[in-house]
This record gives structure tokens, sequence and C-alpha cells, in this order.
């Protein structure tokens, strides 16, 4: 979606032409350059690991050799999947998974914008953008895989302070229910038919394509009122709304309205599944930290006790 908004786009990361890095996966950088320049801008590849400071600095002098600047920087590092152990209680987890977890989706972080935000502070302005999971504070259902997704949304807000006084903006953002390429093979449906698949699971009605979040990135990129956001955590379906954006079939999903209504309807219903529990109690952990919503989270305190 930066393409398809004439910019020239450094698609970075470990998967490169004959070499993915996440098992079973296919997709690589070069595979993500050649959608941005077939939208129209210009994709380049770099393969870069980076968790290893001396690639991310190479990129980075390239990026100042070639283009002489650097105006959006997207932090979307995770290689988390096969480490994550859901299920667990943190009492039980391998502390080595965990580790490798939090270098590959929060220390990559670091590592990249130490050595990306020099540019923008040279040239006065520039985006970057934390990519996470989740628009609360609340827990996400497994220890390390919390502590990496609320440590982006923290590092977006500790960058925004230092950032103070050089006119760059960082924040954090998060999809909805995302149907990536992994989500799609697991459903068994592409991109063109993925409404067959609501069947198998009435949430994915209300599911996006990764371009809804990527549009939302290219309407704060050109916001000259961007700055206003410094520090904050953002949804696609709330940045839909603001800036008029609509998925590549013309919808505005919207995740953050859908899926408390479902839980509400669980509730109403009162003949809870063991499915229906978990999603109730990951709905108190969204709504427990948030002071906006602790009437709900009452109610849902006391639903999950009489259905223990």
């Amino acid at each position: 979606m930066l393409g398809a908004s004439g910019a020239t786009v450094y698609c970075t990361g470990r998967s490169v032409q004959g070499r993915p890095a996440t098992p079973g996966r296919p997709e690589t950088i070069e595979e993500t350059a050649e959608l941005v320049t077939q939208e129209g801008g210009q994709g380049i590849p770099v393969g870069t690991d980076h968790t290893v400071e001396s690639e991310v600095e190479q990129l980075f002098a390239r990026v100042r050799a070639e283009a002489g600047r650097l105006d959006v920087l997207v932090n979307e590092i995770w290689g988390g999947d096969d480490l994550t152990e859901w299920g667990r209680p943190f009492w039980e987890l391998s502390i080595p998974q965990g580790q490798q977890l939090l270098e590959r989706a929060v220390h990559s972080h670091l590592i990249t914008s130490r050595h990306g935000v020099p540019l923008m502070i040279e040239q006065n302005s520039g985006l970057i953008v934390e990519v996470t999971d989740g628009d609360t504070l609340g827990y996400r259902g497994n220890f390390f895989y919390d502590l990496a997704k609320s440590s982006v949304i923290r590092l977006a807000y500790a960058m925004a302070a230092d950032l103070h006084g050089h006119n760059v903006t960082a924040l954090a953002i998060t999809p909805g229910f995302l149907r990536s390429e992994a989500v799609l093979d697991y459903f068994g449906v592409t991109e063109a038919n993925w409404r067959d698949a609501i069947g198998q699971d009435s949430y994915f009605a209300e599911s996006e394509s990764p371009c809804l979040v990527g549009r939302a990135v290219v309407a704060l990129a050109v916001d000259p009122n961007v700055g206003s956001k410094n520090g904050g955590l953002f949804s696609s379906w709330a940045l839909s709304k603001e800036y008029g954006l609509t998925d590549l079939d013309g919808r505005q999903p919207d995740w953050g309205t859908f899926f408390p209504s479902k839980v509400r309807e669980i509730v109403d219903r009162d003949e809870p599944t063991e499915m229906d529990i978990f999603i109730v109690r990951t709905r108190l952990y969204q709504a427990e930290l948030d002071p906006a919503a602790n009437q709900e989270a009452g109610q849902l305190r006391a639903w999950l006790a009489r259905h223990k």
C-alpha cells in the first residue's frame, strides 16, 4: 500500500529467495518488493537479520547512500510463531524459547529504530510505526507473547518522549483479525474466496486483509497533523473511520465493535461452551485495565465465576 502511494519501499527481513526463514512459509522479501512495484512504487528487497546490529547498520547505510532520506519506518518484525507456547502458564514455559522470541520481536525493533531514526533526525521529519496485536493493555494469553506485543507499544511511547522537539512521530498500530497468507492457508481459502471460511469460524466474518492496516500507515504518513498522535496506540478499524479508508473489497471492518458484541451474545445466551468461556476471558483481559470498561469487566468476572 505504500507502493500504491508511489513510495520507494525497502523490504527487509530474513526470508530471501531460495531460503525462507519461517518453516512452512514460502513468502520472501523479493516477492513483497515485487508487489510494491506492481502497485506503482519501487520495491527494493534487502536481506537483513534485524537481530544482528551490523546488518541493520549496513541496511541504513544503503538507504542513506541510495535514497538520501527515510520518511517512514514500519517495525513489523516478529518471527515468534514457532516459539509461542500457547496454553501453558509462565512457570512451564521454555526460558530459552522465550528469550529468543523477545530478541526477535522486541530487541529487533530497538536495533532497527536505533539505526534508522538518525536519518529522520537529520531531516527533522519522519514517522515510526510499531505494529502490535491489540489496542488494549490487557493480557494476550501467553506470557512471552504478551511481553512482546506490549513492549512494542511501550517502545513507541518511549521513543516519542525522546523524539520531543525533532518533528518525528512514533506510534503503535494494530490490525484486527488479519487475513495473512498463513491464516488463509489455515482456513483452506484464498483472498478471493475467504468468505467461504466463515462457516468454520463466525469471527472470521469481520476479518481484514493486510492492506487495510497498510492503507492506515499511508494515511498516517501523509497526515500533516500526525504529530498529534505521537506516542499513541491506534487500530486499523478506528483509523479507517477517521481517514475514510476501506479494505480492498470495499468493506470497513470494525473488529473493535464486533468482538465485544459477540461476547455479549455469549453472556446473554448463558449456555457456554469451553470456547465461549475462553472468549469471555479474553474480553475480560481487554476490559479490566480500561477505566472506561470497569462495569463491563465486573459483569464478565461475575459471569466467569458462575461458569468455572
